[in-house]
């Protein structure tokens, strides 16, 4: 591949048109020729049969009828399967730290994306799936090699270029590698992927926006008697963010705080929202959720947090840990968010919404149960 075609993405549209003529034909005929890829993709028998050879060894089509005599060797497309399993890839970036999101079609491919990648090592600092997204964590840096002895697909590396994340992902030839040359240029978020095969691996470079994460807290929307819920009203909230093109809704959250609170409704719980936000979008972002919040509520006490960034400050997690089991005060709760960054809106509802940020790196289980300790590395 020619650093050119790298940078336009000219091999992959050519790879994108030659599998589409290929499941065309196989869907018609049960199977093409080199000849009749060549009629139908109007290029010489050589080029065709160079692409029959290459999506071969990438496990995209197979030899259904090998050449015999006269006849010319048929061949497949494995059309059959979905042309994409892969919805959306997008990623968040902060400093010199990555998290990238597969959000995909099915829970097995997710399942299979977490066990590999996790097995693989390679450049994750750390593998997890919320469902049907599969989320890792990385650097910026040199390339860490993938073990694919035992694993099918790995993360080599990631770099920044200007408002891009291009990763690089490795992996063995069969099932990942259709999926790597074939599904995932064709995931929403995904500005462009090139290829590349040699020594029993296929390599692909997948590049997307480089979006800010922001996580949100919301709590104290409801009121004892009035009706409402923290819950409901959050995950509205993420629906009404994410119905544009500015905003990608992660993942909502319920998070249990203090039962020793006599004011308290039900449960005492909170919720987050993690986004992922075009960086031209944010400084309007929080105007935009303090103006539904404020209108769906039923309590004037509805609190806000809103913060930007992958990890969670040291002070902040100490005070998600607190929360749980002591009540806090307004006045400390706003002194730790500003020193933090956090932005704060709304009245006493926001000792549970800067909770809630607190707690986003947390396990669900202990987002939910009091009995377990939160982590604090």
């Amino acid at each position: 591949m020619t650093a050119s075609e790298k940078k336009s993405g000219g091999v992959l549209g050519r790879r994108g048109q030659f599998l589409a003529a290929m499941r065309q034909m196989t869907f018609e005929s049960g199977h093409f020729t080199t000849a009749e890829l060549a009629d139908a993709a109007t290029v010489p028998r050589s080029t065709a049969q160079d692409w029959i050879n290459r999506l071969i060894r990438e496990g995209c089509i197979f030899t259904k009828e090998e050449k015999h005599g006269r006849h010319p060797a048929r061949y497949a497309s494995r059309s059959a399967m979905p042309s994409t399993t892969c919805n959306r890839i997008f990623t968040t970036a902060d400093g010199d730290m990555v998290e990238i999101f597969h959000e995909c079609l099915s829970s097995g491919c997710a399942g299979f994306c977490e066990f590999h990648h996790r097995r693989a090592g390679g450049a994750a600092l750390s593998v997890r799936r919320d469902g049907m997204l599969f989320r890792e964590l990385a650097k910026v840096g040199p390339a860490v090699e993938p073990d694919l002895s035992s694993a099918a697909v790995g993360l080599a590396g990631v770099r920044r270029e200007d408002d891009m994340v291009v990763q690089t992902i490795r992996s063995v030839y069969g099932g990942p590698a259709y999926s790597l040359s074939s599904m995932m240029g064709q995931a929403k978020g995904v500005c462009g992927v090139s290829i590349a095969s040699a020594d029993g691996v296929v390599s692909g470079e997948v590049k997307t926006r480089a979006l800010v994460p922001v996580t949100v807290g919301i709590d104290d929307t409801d009121r004892k008697g009035c009706g409402g819920a923290t819950f409901a009203l959050s995950q509205a909230l993420m629906k009404y963010l994410s119905d544009g093109t500015e905003v990608i809704g992660i993942r909502h959250q319920v998070a249990v705080l203090c039962q020793d609170i006599e004011e308290k409704t039900a449960g005492n719980s909170c919720s987050f929202l993690e986004l992922a936000v075009l960086p031209d979008a944010v400084a309007g972002l929080s105007a935009k959720i303090c103006r539904f919040v404020e209108e769906e509520s039923v309590s004037a006490n509805w609190g806000v947090a809103v913060a930007t960034g992958i990890g969670v400050q040291a002070e902040l997690l100490s005070l998600g840990a607190r929360a749980r089991s002591e009540r806090l005060t307004l006045d400390e709760v706003l002194g730790i968010a500003k020193e933090c960054n956090v932005l704060t809106f709304g009245g006493n509802g926001i000792i549970g919404a800067v909770a809630a940020v607190s707690l986003r790196t947390q396990e669900q289980e202990v987002l939910l149960d009091l009995s377990n300790p939160v982590s604090l590395s």
